[in-house]
């Protein structure tokens, strides 16, 4: 009897051994993402502007990581009564969610996931708000804003998740989280400079450095297959999931880029290598929330119709006055609400294009909103109300020196003779 007590034990320590392994890497390689966030959007932006955007990408990790670790794990991942839970630092009692792994280890790939959603709002606030303006908005986005979207989906007592919402990796809890929040952001801030002519009309203001941004883009697309398979939080047991998870993450980014390039040849005459890297993330954005329960061929088609709807979006955005430098609202925000939705649509058991009826979708729509609207107008308040005190935005003089140069006394790019 105390031979099979032994070698229960030693199965389940190497179990979690194997586990912590493997979400140790994920984690790691979810972290990498925000030096993809930093090249993309700084390769985006003009010259003048590009360390403030790097800044910017620190300051998500450093005060939006501590903030996530004093009061927004809590939030996430305490004892919720659906809505919201309260508990500070991290958590030491079983969390109700058949962890393998140690609760910091469960709290650093979770870290990844708050600092990413917080860092799509960076690239729509570009080259105009004010980098302390910024850092209150981050601390309270990932104290309070993105942990209450986290426990309604992925905590075991959350609302939603009580609803069957699935949202694997976050295309609602992260990705419409940001992106709906950097529409508001956008908003307040107002265009920059030179964005629109006297009679509204949207003139291009060009990214200082493609291939830096591309850099980004591959980044990012890499720490995606960390982002996705990594949700499993375990490897022993999920090999099949995991593999399913992998092949549907890079068929709907590819069909994303691909979808992307024929679209925009066909309607400028010209590839758009911009667009066609935001065409891959898009794709990306979109089946994350699906892409442990949707057939290869469903992941393809969801990257395909992500890659075009990116396009129009970012063309809709523009032409409505909202000046976003990078395309974080339609990347994100649109295809985060598009991807969520077409779970109800694709997902193999309970999709209603598979016969599962229209229960799924209804919740799927639900959440999606839900997140969506909440994140909109809780931002909007905030920086309103941050507009109406310390200020948000650079004045007129510091925007056309550059933020670089007035708020860092440094240039990303300099000549020595």
């Amino acid at each position: 009897m105390e031979g099979v007590v032994t070698t229960a034990i030693e199965q389940t320590e190497l179990i979690s051994a194997i586990d912590t392994v493997w979400v140790s890497i994920c984690a790691a390689i979810i972290f990498l993402m925000e030096g993809g966030f930093a090249l993309l959007e700084a390769g985006f932006v003009r010259a003048k502007n590009a360390m403030s955007i790097i800044a910017k990408v620190i300051i998500d990790i450093v005060f939006g990581g501590l903030a996530f670790y004093a009061i927004g794990f809590g939030i996430a991942y305490g004892n919720s009564n659906g809505w919201f839970a309260f508990d500070l630092g991290i958590m030491t009692e079983d969390l109700g969610l058949g962890l393998t792994v140690s609760n910091k280890l469960f709290w650093f790939i979770q870290l990844g996931f708050a600092i990413a959603a917080i860092s799509i709002v960076s690239g729509a606030v570009a080259e105009r708000m004010k980098v302390w303006a910024y850092a209150v908005f981050v601390v309270l986005f990932c104290a309070i804003m993105y942990p209450l979207a986290a426990n309604w989906v992925w905590n075991p007592n959350g609302w939603l998740a009580a609803r069957g919402f699935n949202d694997f990796a976050g295309s609602a809890a992260v990705h419409a989280m940001g992106g709906f929040a950097a529409l508001a952001a956008a908003i307040v801030l107002g265009p920059r400079m030179g964005k629109y002519d006297k009679n509204g009309e949207p003139i291009a203001i060009p990214g200082h450095n493609l291939p830096l941004a591309a850099v980004g883009g591959f980044i990012l697309w890499f720490g995606w297959f960390g982002f996705n398979p990594g949700s499993t939080l375990g490897a022993v047991g999920n090999w099949e999931l995991i593999g399913v998870i992998a092949t549907n993450t890079f068929l709907a980014s590819a069909a994303g880029g691909m979808s992307t390039i024929f679209y925009t040849y066909f309607k400028y005459g010209q590839i758009d290598i911009t667009m066609t890297i935001n065409g891959v993330l898009a794709g990306l954005v979109a089946i994350t929330a699906g892409c442990n329960v949707v057939e290869p061929g469903s992941a393809i088609i969801i990257g395909l119709i992500a890659g075009v709807l990116v396009d129009v979006a970012v063309l809709y955005i523009d032409k409505i006055k909202i000046d976003d430098p990078v395309g974080a609202i339609a990347v994100h925000g649109v295809n985060g609400l598009f991807g969520t939705i077409a779970v109800g649509l694709f997902a193999t058991e309970d999709g209603l294009l598979f016969g599962g009826g229209t229960a799924l979708l209804i919740t799927q729509v639900i959440g999606v909103v839900v997140i969506a609207i909440f994140s909109f107008v809780i931002t909007y308040i905030i920086m309103t109300v941050i507009k109406k005190t310390i200020g948000i935005r650079v004045n007129k003089s510091e925007e056309r020196a550059g933020i670089d140069a007035v708020t860092f006394g440094a240039e990303a790019y300099t000549t020595f003779e």
